[in-house]
């Protein structure tokens, strides 16, 4: 079961440039939208995220040095390359590009290497990890972790050489403790797993 760090978040500016969703809810009935607390400064327009007065369409994306102040998991569990799309309190788009030098494939299998459906789980989750965490107060250094996983299935295998692209979603988050959410995982456009992800808030 991974553990998600909840002791950084995005700067001011990413945050009022970014317009949250309706689908970011207090209660899983509610319809209202999340702002996120910013502490953690954003990168410039150069390095790939909305820099003050970018207009807001514009992606948020975050390189791997960013989302270590985010995560703390490291190699071989940190299972994320890159953020390409990031909407504070909504949804977090990621990559994680597969090599035969990771570490599962010696045994998943010597002769016909796949990636472990549950790692491609833990790699969705890692995504969900980046939403939730910015939903923390400030100094707030608490752990979110998996509270459920519902609903997965695995649609195509996943193999050394492929890039996987994840999308999470808000479904809705309850007391900033409990939240779900949707997620999918594709290849080349094509769908590899799906299922929605809970997480839970432990002191």
């Amino acid at each position: 079961m991974s553990t998600l760090s909840a002791t950084s978040t995005l700067s001011e500016t990413a945050a009022e440039n970014t317009q949250a969703s309706p689908n970011s809810a207090t209660e899983p009935t509610a319809n209202q939208s999340t702002r996120t607390n910013s502490h953690v400064e954003a990168p410039t327009a150069e390095e790939g995220a909305i820099a003050e007065g970018t207009p807001s369409s514009e992606p948020i994306t975050l390189d791997i040095e960013q989302i270590h102040q985010l995560l703390p998991h490291r190699y071989p569990f940190a299972l994320v390359d890159r953020i390409i799309e990031y909407v504070p309190g909504e949804k977090a788009v990621g990559i994680k590009n597969v090599t035969f030098n990771e570490p599962h494939f010696q045994g998943h299998f010597p002769d016909r290497p796949l990636m472990p459906g549950v790692l491609i789980v833990e790699a969705m989750d890692k995504k969900g990890g980046i939403v939730m965490n910015q939903m923390q107060e400030e100094g707030d250094d608490r752990l979110f972790v998996f509270g459920g996983i519902d609903k997965v299935r695995f649609r195509r295998p996943v193999v050394p050489g492929d890039q996987l692209v994840m999308t999470v979603e808000l479904m809705w988050v309850k007391r900033k403790r409990i939240g779900k959410m949707q997620g999918k995982a594709t290849v080349d456009g094509k769908l590899v797993c799906q299922g929605e992800l809970m997480f839970s808030l432990v002191d």
